[in-house]
Formats: C-alpha cells, structure tokens, sequence
C-alpha cells in the first residue's frame, strides 16, 4: 500500500492539530473554487499561483456549498459523452465508488465514519467522492441517483457535519505534503487530527479520543502492498486497533486515479508536477526515475504521465 493511502502495517506518523498552510503547494489546471472549472482533460499543469490560494481564504465557502459544488462536477463528468476508453472506465469506477460510500452512509452515522488522508491522490479522490456523496449522510438519499439542480440547491444551504479524518505522517515529511494537507483541510472543512506516532500507536490514540468511530474510509488500491485480498468493507486484523476498513478505490488502477483528478480539475500536492508518483517521507522517496527527461535524471514529467501500475512505486524505497 503506498502512502498515498495510509497502510494498517507500513505507515509511521506528531500531536494532534494542523496549522495553516505557509506556502502554495497546490497544483492544478484551475484554481479553487471547484465549482468555476470545466470537465475537459488540459495538457498541461502549472502551480497553483498564490493569488489563487488568496482566492480561498477570501472568499470562503461552507461545507454545504462545497459538497453541493463537488457533487455538481461529478455528476457533469459522469454524464460526459467520450469515446477515451479510460475516461469511460474512469467513469465506471467513480460509480461503483460511490455505490460503497453511499452503502456506508447508510451503514454508518456520520460521527461513526473517518477518512484516513495523508493528501496523496488516492485518498484525494477518496476525498472527493466522499464530500460528493456527504449530504446524503443527514438526509434521507433522493429517488434518484443523480441530483436535480433543484437539490444540489438546497443541499448547500443546509448545514453538514465535518468530515473526520485521521493524518499519520511519516517521521521525516515532505514540507509540501504537510502544507498541502493543511491547506485542504481549511478548503475542505475537515476535522483533522494528525498523529505522528508509530501506526499502530497513533490509531490506538485516535479511537481513544473517538471512541464512537467504527469504520474508516481508505485510499486503497489493490495494486498497494498487502491489499490485494481486501474487500469494499474489510475489518481491521486480529491484533490491530478494530474497526470497518472501507475502500471505495480497490479497484482503480494509476491512470484512473488521475484521469479523476484532471477531468474534474482537483488541486493536487505540487510534489506531483516534479516527478513524484507516490509520496512518502524524505528519506524514502525520490522523483519517479520512469518519469525522468534526461540521463542525468534531474528532470521529470509529471506524475500524471506515467501510465503504468507497475511503475508506480520506483520512487519509493520501501
């Protein structure tokens, strides 16, 4: 499992609480809001530029408007006609994902429910289904599936309970990675907490100080170490901290993870735009050599080039 996703067995992480961001670590093609970009794939990818972060604090949103916004460009990619077969695909697999979220909001309250989120793609697609689908957790889900204009509406005017999520951070992490997760975590009105604890010790401490939380949703894929047997709804091992392990994702490959991401303009770690392809401490990961534009390798692609499962982790030492 790579650090995208936090593992039960292969993840480390400081006190709880996150500061604000210190510095622009968002890349995308457009900036926030969500709701002001369109659903075509661009070219190219550029750091965020720090007018358009000004534009956050600025101009601030409520969780309800954000989750409406979100669902909105979800639903625009879900009914876009392509003939890429990885768009189609990509489209399947947001909907198979949001069969398993929407099976636990109804399994689970929302105070019974966290997000494991270290800010990596796979637990920032995770993120996005999630405040996608959130409003159904406090109301009863519509006729139908997909929402009318009518009550995407009214969906933002009522008001939703945060997002719990539980951040274990390596011993020695990127500074990006971090100002990427604070700066998401304002944007995306989570209720963060940040353990940087051995993993077993930091969830330990996270369901003692929320005893009431009894499933977590992860990035998991099944291409990640030791999640090949895993299951939508899997419970923790015999010997771990016990509750639901929930995995809307098991089944996305790498290039799906980021046609999500383009096609719906989500601002992604800027760590992406310089080679990385999958994110773990400083000392352990190092641009994609796969990704590399010279011989000397201190040039790189961006992560959304790469195309195949196989590849994923020759940045990562472990």
């Amino acid at each position: 499992m790579t650090q995208d996703s936090p593992s039960l067995k292969d993840l480390h992480v400081v006190g709880n609480g996150v500061s604000s961001a210190s510095s622009t670590t968002f890349s995308s093609t457009a900036p926030f809001p969500p709701s002001e970009t369109n659903y075509t794939t661009t070219t190219t990818t550029t750091d965020m530029a720090t007018s358009s972060v000004s534009k956050i604090v600025s101009q601030p949103r409520s969780l309800a408007e954000v989750c409406a916004a979100l669902r909105a460009k979800l639903l625009a990619f879900l009914a876009l006609h392509s003939n890429d077969e990885t768009v189609q695909g990509t489209q399947r697999r947001a909907r198979d994902a949001m069969e398993v979220i929407e099976e636990a909001l109804r399994r689970y309250r929302p105070e019974e429910l966290s997000l494991s989120y270290n800010g990596g793609k796979d637990c920032l697609v995770l993120l996005i289904l999630i405040l996608a689908c959130w409003p159904a957790s406090v109301q009863p889900p519509s006729s139908s599936s997909s929402s009318s204009s009518s009550s995407i509406s009214n969906s933002s005017k009522q008001t939703l309970p945060r997002l719990q999520c539980i951040y274990i951070a390596p011993p020695d992490p990127f500074q990006e990675v971090e100002d990427f997760v604070a700066t998401t975590t304002e944007e995306y009105h989570l209720d963060l907490a940040r353990y940087a604890l051995p993993m077993r010790q930091a969830l330990d401490s996270y369901l003692d100080e929320k005893p009431h939380v009894k499933a977590v949703f992860m990035g998991t894929r099944r291409t990640d170490p030791h999640s090949e047997f895993l299951n939508n709804f899997t419970p923790t091992d015999k010997g771990w901290p016990q509750f639901m392990r929930i995995n809307p994702v098991l089944d996305w490959h790498y290039v799906e993870i980021w046609t999500f991401i383009r096609q719906l303009d989500i601002p992604f770690c800027s760590l992406y735009s310089q080679g990385f392809s999958s994110l773990g401490g400083t000392k352990d990961t190092r641009p994609n050599p796969a990704l590399a534009l010279n011989a000397e390798g201190n040039k790189f692609r961006p992560a959304y080039e790469l195309t195949r499962d196989d590849e994923e982790r020759l940045g990562r030492d472990r």
